[in-house]
Parts: C-alpha cells; sequence; structure tokens
C-alpha cells in the first residue's frame, strides 16, 4: 500500500501587489515641473494596473461586481461624459474625461477587484503608513535642515519629495498613513499590532504639522473624532482625555512648538475675520465657480474651462497667482488653475448633473461602508480595523474635498483611496464570516466550478 503524503500548494502572490507597487511609486523623487499636474510614473503604473485587471476579467469570463455596485462604481461617468461633450475643445474633453475616470472610476474598480480579502486590505492600509513614513521623514529632514519649501521667507515648510509645486502633496500622503495606523490600531485584536500602529500614528502627527496644510489638519482632526466614536464612545472619551492632557503638557508646559506654528493654527479662526491673501484667493475662485455654475446650472462650463471662465467671473481680488519657491526648486509664479474646492470645481465644471452624480457616488459608499461597520460590531468585531480604516480614508477625502481638488502626483492615492473604500463598501463589508476570505461572488463561482469533483 503506498503512503501518498499530501502536498500542500504554493501560496499564490497576491493580485493586490500591482496596487502596492502604485503607492511605492510615489516615493520616488518628483522631477522639477512633475507636480505641475501631469502624470507622473505612478499614474503610468496605476494604467497598466487597470489594463491588468481587465486582462483577468477577460481570461475568468465571470460576472465581478454586482449589479449594485456596478451602478455604484459607474455613476460618475453619465455626468462626465455629459461634461467632456460641453468642453470648450475636444481635447480638453478627453483630457480631463481620462483624468476623472482615472481617479474616480477605472482605479477604484480595479482595486476592488484586485483585492481579494481583508488580509489584502490590510496590506495596501500598512503599503499607506510605509508610504507616508518615508515622505514625513523627508519632511521633518526638510524643516530642521531648512531645504523645504518657502513658507513666510523661510525654506522650512516640509513637503517631502513632491516639491514646492505640490505642497499639499505630502500632507496627503502623511494623513492618509495617519488614518490607516489609527483605524489598524483602534481595529486590531493582536496587542502588537496595535503598538506599532499606534507608534506609527503618533510619529506622523509631527510631520502633519509641519506640512503647515490647514486644510489637512482639519480633515485629520475630524477624521481621527469619527475614527474613535465609531470604535466606542468609552474608547473616545478616554484617548481624546489623553490627547488633550498630553498636548496641555507638551504645548503648555515645555513649550513645544514654534511660532510660526502657532500662528498657522490661530489662523485658522480667523479666515473670515482677517483672511490672508491665499484664503482671500480662495474665496474669491469659489465665488467665480459658482457664477459659471448660475451661469450653466445643469451642464457646467465644460471639464478643464475653468481657467478659462475664471478672470470674467472672478472679482478684483483675485491675485495673479502663488509665489513656490525652495525643496530645490527656483521662485516662480504658480497659476491659479483651480477654486481649490472639489464641490465647487465639479459644480462648476459639470454642473449640477455632474456634481449629483459624483458626490451620489460618495454618499452610496459612505452608507455602504457605515452598513459593514455597524454588521462588524455585531458580529463581534471580527475586521473592524478594514472598517475604520475605510470609512476613516473616505471621511477624511470628504472633508478635505472642500479645502483642495484633485491634481499633482498624490491625485493616483486618491483613486487607490477611493479603491479601499469601494471593496470595504460594496465587498468586504457584506461578507463577515469566520474566515478572512471575503471573495466577489463571481470568483467564489469560479474557483468552485474549478474544485476537483
Amino acid at each position: 500500500m503506498a503512503l501518498t503524503l499530501p502536498l500542500r500548494r504554493p501560496a499564490r502572490l497576491s493580485p493586490a501587489l500591482p496596487v502596492v507597487a502604485v503607492v511605492a511609486l510615489l516615493a520616488l523623487p518628483i522631477a522639477p515641473g512633475g507636480g505641475d499636474g501631469g502624470a507622473g510614473p505612478a499614474d503610468a503604473l496605476s494604467a497598466l494596473v487597470v489594463v491588468f485587471c481587465a486582462v483577468r476579467l477577460l481570461r475568468a469570463r465571470h460576472r465581478p461586481l454586482t449589479p449594485a455596485a456596478a451602478l455604484i462604481l459607474g455613476l460618475p461617468v453619465a455626468g462626465l461624459a455629459l461634461a467632456a461633450l460641453h468642453a470648450l475643445t475636444p481635447g480638453a474633453g478627453i483630457t480631463g474625461l481620462g483624468r476623472y475616470l482615472q481617479v474616480f472610476v477605472l482605479v477604484p474598480a480595479a482595486v476592488v477587484l484586485l483585492v481579494r480579502d481583508r488580509a489584502d486590505f490590510r496590506l495596501l492600509a500598512w503599503a499607506f503608513v510605509a508610504l507616508a513614513g518615508w515622505q514625513g521623514t523627508l519632511g521633518v529632514h526638510q524643516y530642521v535642515t531648512r531645504t523645504g519649501a518657502s513658507y513666510q521667507g523661510e525654506d522650512i515648510r516640509a513637503v517631502g519629495t513632491f516639491g514646492a509645486a505640490d505642497v499639499m502633496g505630502m500632507a496627503t500622503v502623511v494623513s492618509f498613513g495617519l488614518v490607516c495606523a489609527v483605524g489598524l490600531a483602534l481595529g486590531r485584536p493582536a496587542v502588537r499590532e496595535r503598538t506599532v500602529a499606534a507608534c506609527c500614528a503618533l510619529a506622523l502627527t509631527v510631520p502633519l504639522a509641519l506640512s503647515f496644510s490647514r486644510g489637512a489638519w482639519i480633515a485629520t482632526a475630524v477624521t481621527l473624532t469619527v475614527q474613535l466614536v465609531l470604535a466606542g464612545v468609552r474608547r473616545a472619551v478616554r484617548i481624546g482625555a489623553a490627547v488633550v492632557a498630553a498636548g496641555v503638557v507638551l504645548v503648555g508646559g515645555l513649550g513645544v512648538g514654534t511660532a510660526l506654528l502657532q500662528e498657522r493654527i490661530d489662523s485658522i479662526t480667523q479666515v473670515t475675520a482677517a483672511p490672508d491673501q491665499s484664503v482671500t484667493d480662495r474665496y474669491t475662485m469659489w465665488a467665480a465657480a459658482t457664477d459659471m455654475w448660475r451661469d450653466r446650472p445643469l451642464t457646467g462650463v465644460g471639464l478643464k474651462a475653468f481657467p478659462e471662465y475664471r478672470d470674467g467671473h472672478a472679482s478684483l481680488a483675485l491675485s495673479s497667482g502663488s509665489d513656490t519657491e525652495g525643496a530645490g526648486a527656483a521662485f516662480r509664479r504658480q497659476p491659479l488653475l483651480s477654486p481649490h474646492n472639489m464641490y465647487l470645481l465639479v459644480l462648476g465644471e459639470q454642473g449640477l448633473i455632474g456634481l449629483l452624480c459624483l458626490a451620489g457616488g460618495w454618499l452610496a459608499l459612505l452608507v455602504c461602508a457605515l452598513r459593514g461597520l455597524w454588521r462588524t460590531r455585531a458580529a463581534g468585531g471580527r475586521g473592524l480595523d478594514c472598517a475604520l480604516v475605510a470609512c476613516g480614508l473616505l471621511v477624511w477625502q470628504l472633508v478635505d474635498f472642500a479645502y483642495a481638488d484633485i491634481g499633482g502626483p498624490s491625485t493616483v492615492l486618491t483613486a487607490v483611496c477611493f479603491g479601499l473604500v469601494a471593496w470595504w463598501a460594496l465587498v468586504g463589508g457584506d461578507r463577515l464570516g469566520t474566515g478572512e476570505h471575503t471573495a466577489v461572488p463571481g470568483r467564489r463561482r469560479m474557483a468552485e466550478e474549478a474544485a476537483p469533483r
């Protein structure tokens, strides 16, 4: 009688690794002029990831998403197509359509289809934390050595590898990493993982502060509060009290924090009473975008048309541009090409139809993500870390969109962020079995058909 030993099949590599590579590419230095909104290496790789996902779907020959998931992910297409038809030139319409589809439809859908389970989700979350740690370390070094972007005459603004042309890039990356770290710290059962994630979160607060980005500060504060409340009210009260006590000791007792940082914090409450020029420019561009929408309330002025219509709708309070310098770049006057408010940008260029389609999809994702979180808590908390990370990333992005819009090399990370949120909202939150694997229905049927009978 022959003895047969069971042979363990070698573990297959995760199909989400190409997405991890997209995140990793953002750690590379940005070439001069690469932070002006053009496509970078990470954007090119994200296109290859979409092609890779499409090839896998064609080979599998199955329906990968439920009709509801396909509707939510594809909802922005209708408004984008209509706005592209109303663009000033066909080139502007095609370019704008491609960018919006990349960020809000194609890359998020590819992430949803490539992430197999919660283990893949956590892999991408830790990739966000690692990227934030790298960019944050460079930012702190720039502040200490005075080699960062120019801020009030000193080269101290932490910008990481993104340079002075994209001062929001490092702040966005660090904020994403901080949100992921807090979600992992609050939701993981293992003490070691919680400790590592908590230490990463504390460390990332330093470069976030040195980015001098008021919008990122506000979005992060709101998001962390939401994450704490979702993790449990009692825990939120305890952690909140500890944070307040630590802040009083560090700032009040030890005097930690520079005068410039304190001045920047104080300016948050002065944006209406005594706004600086950057705030005045932002208010002026917000009013211009609103006027564009009033002219064409349903369809807007067309994709990438805001710069062309800006001067015709803006008041004389608008300056000619913002000054950028430092972090290895020479002085230049950077034109103001967007209202720095995603909702008003969409409203002005795509009209009410475009805003309802795009924001309607985000609202649906938020509702589904929160529903998945409630189910997780009811099921004993398994997968709570994924729920907190997904809800946190979406809340951060929706709050930050009130002060910023898409553009620059870090935009591709926003696309991956929406993909992670969509996976949890449309797939991971609905399948909370005892195992870690939460495959898409089409993948599960394909695996059952391929299994030996």
